[in-house]
């Protein structure tokens, strides 16, 4: 089963980063920006080529075309890739990224059953989905009984259906490929660091995401908001690069191009491009006059468009504008008056930005008679659903401070840019949101503003001084102790069968809350091989591999130094 596992992991870096390179490696974009653009277009690709084998009721098989399309693309443009990898910080980036990759796999091969909080249904709910494009499933279908097929876009699980398609179809597989997915937040959270840090930050910023339970949880959680989190965050990163004075014509379709996959991918995304749409226009009225001006924003424009529309034209055509558009939990959730609705918006975000432990709560959703789980679940609602929590304990205190102190010797151009995308963003992405929520909501829209607060944090590293460098090495090891090790002893259902020796499943989470009971019996009920249980037997295998894939991290904070080409003067 190993063998299995490497071979996907094989076949999805080949595709990811192969599929797009024949359009990556011939734009005007420096070398690790193509590792990123191979990695957007590569993905859409993917998704471009299911949804047609899909919508034209095509046999499945045909998706086993994407390996060999991307492994001729690999073969072809040979050369400019091994021109990518032989630079400095392409290496750096890559070499992060596979550490982030083989991390994120190591903790999902200890999760045996879902648990945390309140979250259930999503992961079956997604599931789901991945088996109903692969199958052709009826059209007037409602998943996990209640939800239709419009309710949420379908990019990712068409992504994770192709890959199953074309390598092992099965649940664990299916698990596997979703974080694999999920893992790719990085390498444009990565470029944002080092267009703040440089090199260096690319390291630091590993082993910020290593430690942060926020990320840890969601990219071993089989849904799609790390995925829609990768677009947003690539379409950020281009979205800047457009703005510079070297900018590449390229950078503006792929900024484009990202916020239109992340649209596709999970609707948290929206908020995002009605906040960087707005300010493309703000940013670029004095340009107005400009004809390649216009001419930039209309090819952007238009490349966007058609992603969407790919989508979008086909449920209103199937399920007309009504059973399109009013599905999702975004407006069925939502009150009957506006009234009510912004007094659920207000409260929303008061409990999203204030923690628990400082406002009053019914904590009788977290009943259960395992201590243990009593208290994951109670730093579970810190770290996944507080925004300030969500960054690490310390963390949140010196962004904030980082971010005063940079404001001061920025640009009033760039003062506005990021209060208007950080706030913005903030209350936007909890305003869509229609239904109550009591515990927060930072795991829905924020968490692209979550994974950005960190990669900036690394870009300012080396800016700190060593009494808060070792207050985040503190922060950082409380998050990680409770955060993830915490997490993940429950999900493995080892911390209380260590108490009492050789219990089963069933009886260790018949402890735990209502939802982790829940997800459980769907797993159960269905017969499902979950990652972990596959690796059962070899927990301490595991986290040896966890050791010394953090020892790894550590030693690449020291990379290399970027050879500086040298200037030949001028006659």
């Amino acid at each position: 089963m190993l063998m299995s596992f490497l071979l996907c992991l094989l076949v999805f870096i080949g595709v990811t980063f192969g599929l797009g390179s024949s359009i990556a490696m011939r734009l005007s974009l420096d070398q690790p920006e193509k590792i990123l653009a191979s990695a957007v277009l590569s993905i859409t690709g993917v998704f471009l080529f299911a949804w047609l084998v899909y919508v034209c009721a095509l046999p499945p098989a045909l998706l086993w075309l994407l390996p060999a399309l991307a492994a001729t693309s690999i073969w072809r443009h040979r050369r400019s890739l091994a021109a990518t990898l032989g630079e400095a910080d392409s290496r750096t980036l890559i070499k992060a990224q596979l550490i982030i990759m083989a991390w994120s796999a190591g903790w999902l091969a200890l999760v045996q059953s879902y648990s945390g909080g309140g979250w259930i249904v999503d992961w079956f709910n997604h599931m789901q989905r991945t088996w109903f494009f692969l199958d052709h499933g009826p059209r007037d279908i409602l998943f996990s009984g209640f939800d239709p097929l419009t309710s949420r876009p379908p990019l990712a699980n068409v992504v994770n259906g192709a890959f199953l398609e074309a390598t092992q179809r099965d649940f664990a597989h299916y698990q596997f490929f979703s974080t694999l997915l999920g893992s790719l937040v990085f390498l444009p959270a990565g470029l944002l660091a080092r267009r703040w840090g440089g090199s260096r930050a690319i390291g630091v910023l590993t082993l910020l995401f290593m430690v942060n339970p926020m990320f840890a949880e969601n990219v071993t959680f089989a849904w799609t908001k790390l995925p829609a989190a990768f677009f947003t965050l690539a379409a950020l990163y281009f979205f800047l690069r457009a703005h510079d004075k070297d900018a590449s014509p390229a950078s503006a379709v792929l900024f484009a191009t990202s916020l239109a996959a992340g649209c596709l991918t999970h609707y948290s995304t929206g908020p995002y491009a009605v906040v960087l749409g707005a300010a493309w226009l703000v940013l670029g009225w004095s340009r107005r006059k400009e004809l390649a001006w216009w001419r930039t924003t209309n090819l952007a424009a238009v490349s966007g468009a058609m992603i969407l529309a790919i989508w979008f034209g086909w449920i209103f055509a199937v399920y007309g504008l009504r059973g399109s558009l009013l599905t999702n939990s975004s407006i069925t959730d939502r009150a009957s008056d506006a009234i009510t609705q912004l007094q659920v918006a207000t409260l929303n975000l008061r409990d999203t930005l204030v923690p628990h432990f400082l406002r009053q709560l019914d904590f009788t959703t977290l009943s259960q008679t395992s201590s243990a789980g009593w208290w994951r679940d109670w730093f579970f609602n810190l770290y996944q659903v507080n925004f300030f929590l969500a960054f690490g304990s310390v963390a949140w205190a010196v962004i904030m401070i980082l971010l005063i102190r940079h404001g001061r010797s920025s640009s009033l151009r760039e003062r506005s840019f990021w209060a208007s995308f950080i706030g913005g963003n903030v209350l936007l992405g909890v305003a869509v949101v229609g239904g109550r929520d009591t515990w927060g909501l930072a795991h829905i829209c924020l968490q692209p503003l979550v994974l950005l607060g960190l990669a900036f944090l690394a870009g300012q590293w080396e800016k700190l001084g060593p009494v808060w460098r070792l207050a985040l090495i503190a922060g950082a090891t409380v998050d990680f102790a409770l955060g993830i090790i915490l997490q993940f002893g429950m999900e493995a259902n080892a911390l209380d069968r260590w108490a009492v020796l050789h219990r089963p499943a069933l009886a260790v989470v018949a402890e735990y809350s209502r939802s982790a009971q829940m997800n459980l019996y769907v797993k159960e009920k269905n017969h499902w091989i979950f990652v972990g249980d596959i690796f059962k037997g070899h927990g301490t295998a595991v986290i040896g591999l966890l050791a010394g894939l953090f020892f790894l991290a550590l030693l690449q904070l020291n990379p290399a130094p970027t050879p500086t080409p040298s200037k030949t003067k001028k006659a």
